[in-house]
């Protein structure tokens, strides 16, 4: 598939994005049953960037249950070269990013859709994490936010890593827990904020990445 991000960037439920959709989300019922906790706190408008936990390569699929906008999010260039597969990640909201490179392209991207408007997970962790605590975050999404004007929302996600742990081949049912967390507001400064600022707003959002992450294992360590 060609790198020309603006084609990922259709912000309406296509036919086709409510089939897959809606295949995936009976799927993930049926296995993993997962619960969330705090769905009114995220906006139903404006600029938004979703910042989740990831300990599992299924933590994307559950973006499906957080609230009723289409949110778009980053896959990796070679899935994109699947055929099947590229077709239902465009419709799903996905662009490409090549992974260990600094991508302007999928930058540009990410940036391009909250500048319009709409909604973007980012795992601000980077890569897969494990372990019961965030470690200090890369300032990747709080950068992209501020210069967007997006808030951004802390989601916690619990169980998905014994799901699908890493290195797995097949997946495992289990319950998972999802805890999203108060909207935070992006630095802002003029004529941009400063790369302190940027910090600081990071390790505010990492500190709110541990409290809803610690909920959420507390709640799925009682299924």
């Amino acid at each position: 598939m060609a790198r020309e991000h603006h084609l990922a960037l259709n912000p309406h439920k296509t036919l086709f994005y409510r089939a897959v959709a809606g295949v995936l989300r009976v799927v993930s019922y049926l296995l993993f049953r997962p619960r969330v906790s705090g769905s009114s706190t995220i906006p139903e408008e404006g600029a938004l960037l979703i910042a989740p936990t990831h300990r599992s390569n299924l933590d994307f699929a559950f973006s499906l249950f957080l609230c009723r906008r289409k949110i778009f999010f980053m896959a990796k260039q070679s899935l994109f070269d699947v055929p099947v597969l590229g077709r239902a990640l465009v419709a799903l909201g996905a662009f490409p990013v090549t992974r260990g490179a600094a991508d302007r392209d999928a930058m540009k991207a990410a940036e391009e859709v909250l500048r319009a408007g709409h909604a973007l997970l980012m795992f601000p962790e980077g890569t897969r994490s494990e372990g019961p605590d965030i470690l200090p975050l890369h300032d990747g999404a709080m950068f992209i936010a501020a210069r967007a004007g997006a808030r951004v929302v802390p989601v916690g996600i619990a169980g998905s890593e014994i799901a699908l742990a890493p290195g797995a081949k097949m997946v495992r049912p289990h319950r998972v827990d999802i805890v999203i967390g108060a909207p935070l507001e992006p630095p802002a400064g003029e004529p941009r904020p400063s790369r302190a600022l940027v910090s600081a707003a990071t390790k505010e959002l990492q500190s709110s990445l541990n409290e809803v992450f610690h909920e959420a294992r507390t709640r799925n360590a009682r299924a």
